[in-house]
């Protein structure tokens, strides 16, 4: 049995929160973006977080460290937005594969170090697969309907890459996360059952969508169950949600995959929901009190933050997780994790 599996049998592992939150506290400017390498690029950079894995790696190393001194098990690489399909916004679709393989490796790298301080809590990294900014169901055009911006095979390709830097800079699960068009995580999921095969590697692949508002459906329409069929044909270590929704509102739809599947189940909710200037103002304890109601009900397997979450939220949830057993996974469908 893998150490991933063995801990996810044994105990709820805790995700890491927000690193756009942890992010902004740094305040970098144009510059600090750039820094000497991309110091003539043609076009605005700030707010291109994924490039900070190349011009402020230590920003990010002491972002990863702190949620794991905080009580995560896993946190995500920096790559929320690291294809060439995103990447094409700052003219960067060349540097797609560096991003994802230095995100990979300095995270890992953190990983490998809290690991060897403290041997008996394995840490563990989720390469971090972003929804993209365009949608292979939607149309973004209201006088076209029938029009795509992006194609399955576009995205496809894109996504095969993006995976492979992650596998290769040493990853050890593949999160395609914030999922609002299943048709876009299908073509990830397709495209890591094709590298799998390649590469000759098993690596465990989570899913997590987004249930957008009160009706209880993803962007593209579906509903929890309908998420759920619609990506139950590859095996999962876990289906869950994260972003858009505050802990108390998720519970139902965690209720709904519960009945539903034999995977692990994941939530990693927003720090409740966002004020008049999108700020998210929930503290720890009052996040850590509503999910509590999860643990109650024996709901979940992993758990994290999205947005407007810190160190200090993920400090609240990992401690009122451990005195309760993980949800009863029947039947792990990566008995091969390595």
């Amino acid at each position: 049995m893998s150490k991933l599996e063995e801990q996810l049998k044994r105990k709820i592992l805790i995700l890491d929160g927000a690193m756009g939150t942890m992010l902004q506290e740094y305040k970098f400017t144009e510059e600090d973006f750039r820094r000497n390498r991309f110091a003539q690029w043609p076009v605005s950079l700030q707010g291109n977080n994924d490039l900070l894995s190349l011009t402020q790696p230590e920003a990010i190393a002491t972002i990863h460290r702190k949620y794991f001194e905080a009580g995560a098990d896993i946190v995500e690489t920096n790559t929320f937005s690291g294809t060439t399909i995103a990447m094409a916004d700052y003219q960067m679709e060349d540097l797609v594969y560096e991003m994802n393989y230095e995100s990979a490796r300095i995270a890992k790298k953190v990983a490998e170090e809290m690991t060897a301080e403290q041997p008996g809590q394995p840490r563990f990294v989720a390469g971090a697969m972003g929804p993209t900014n365009k949608t292979a169901s939607m149309s973004p055009d209201v006088n076209d309907p029938g029009f795509r911006a992006i194609s399955f095979e576009e995205l496809r390709v894109a996504y095969k890459q993006q995976a492979r830097a992650l596998i290769e800079g040493g990853v050890d699960i593949l999160l395609i996360e914030t999922v609002f068009d299943t048709l876009n995580a299908k073509a990830a999921l397709f495209a890591i059952d094709e590298l799998k095969e390649e590469l000759g590697v098993d690596v465990p692949v989570m899913v997590s969508g987004t249930i957008t508002d009160a009706s209880g459906r993803t962007l593209s329409g579906q509903t929890a169950e309908a998420f759920l069929i619609s990506v139950s044909h590859i095996p999962l270590l876990s289906i869950g949600f994260n972003c858009a929704l505050g802990a108390k509102q998720l519970t139902p739809h965690l209720e709904v995959l519960n009945r539903y599947t034999d995977s692990g189940v994941s939530a990693y909710p927003n720090a409740g929901l966002p004020n008049a200037f999108g700020e998210y103002d929930q503290d720890s304890e009052e996040m850590a009190s509503q999910i509590k109601e999860y643990l109650e009900k024996g709901l979940v397997n992993i758990l994290g933050g999205c947005c407007g979450t810190t160190p200090d939220h993920i400090r609240a949830i990992a401690k009122i997780a451990k005195d309760y057993k993980p949800r009863p996974i029947e039947k792990l469908k990566n008995p091969e994790i390595v």
